[in-house]
């Protein structure tokens, strides 16, 4: 689960990610509420995170890598942005309370891969937010990554940094096991270094996230399909499904 030296190309190689899109999701679902603290699990170099500072909301950053949060930390101390960053594992997350809203975005959900550790999970999360507070999570849908993901190759060659990335089809459905070759370009300009991560990410049904969620006290269960607001529009093409879920008020 934790990304080890990835950190130090992350940001180059995520660089056309769809930060704004998750910025504007966030807004749309949490228009007309009072949202002051939000938590961002799984923060990474904390590209949301800053981006919601910015817009004046009290953030906390929660990630388990070390290296992630210190470019996080590093780039809000340039912004001059009041973020808290917590080293912490989502399974184990402990200290949050009161939070308006919890976010989990790029599919951080998926890297917790089994039940007993999701339900966990989850009741840490309702536990740490306000009563009436809101999570809004993502995961891979699993038609998406069997369709697209599963025995796959990708790579990307830049001046930079560059990989290539093997996705294998797991033992059990939606079970993902990605190995990841990175080539990271030296201070000389000319060499390379090389480092390898082994990932493993395991997606579930809509139901069974449904029916853990529910378990854990939430409510008011909404699912939305490739950042649309428009409910259930979740079609063989969708590739990454969202959850809207609710603390109850007492």
């Amino acid at each position: 689960m934790v990304y080890k030296r990835m950190a130090n190309v992350y940001d180059i190689l995520m660089k056309d990610a769809p930060y704004d899109q998750w910025i504007q999701f966030t807004e749309n679902l949490i228009q007309g509420r009072n949202i002051q603290q939000i938590a961002d699990l799984g923060c990474g170099t904390g590209e949301v995170a800053i981006k919601l500072a910015k817009k004046g909301y009290q953030v906390t950053g929660v990630d388990y890598a070390v290296d992630m949060l210190t470019y996080a930390e590093h780039k809000s101390s340039k912004e001059k942005l009041p973020i808290q960053w917590i080293c912490q594992d989502l399974r184990h997350l402990d200290g949050l309370q009161y939070q308006d809203l919890v976010i989990s975005y790029c599919d951080v959900i998926n890297y917790i891969t089994t039940e007993s550790e999701l339900r966990d999970t989850f009741k840490r999360i309702y536990h740490a937010l306000k009563p009436a507070g809101l999570f809004l999570f993502d995961i891979h849908a699993i038609s998406f990554i069997t369709n697209h993901y599963i025995n796959e190759t990708f790579a990307e060659v830049n001046d930079e940094a560059s990989y290539i990335w093997f996705c294998n089809e797991g033992e059990q459905p939606g079970e993902m096991h990605h190995e990841l070759t990175f080539f990271m370009t030296n201070d000389d300009g000319i060499s390379y270094s090389r480092f390898d991560e082994d990932h493993y990410q395991r997606t579930f049904s809509i139901d069974f996230y449904k029916n853990l969620l529910m378990d854990a006290g939430f409510k008011n269960i909404k699912v939305y399909g490739d950042f649309s607001v428009k409910e259930d529009n979740i079609t063989k093409n969708t590739a990454r499904i969202f959850f809207s879920v609710e603390k109850s008020s007492e």
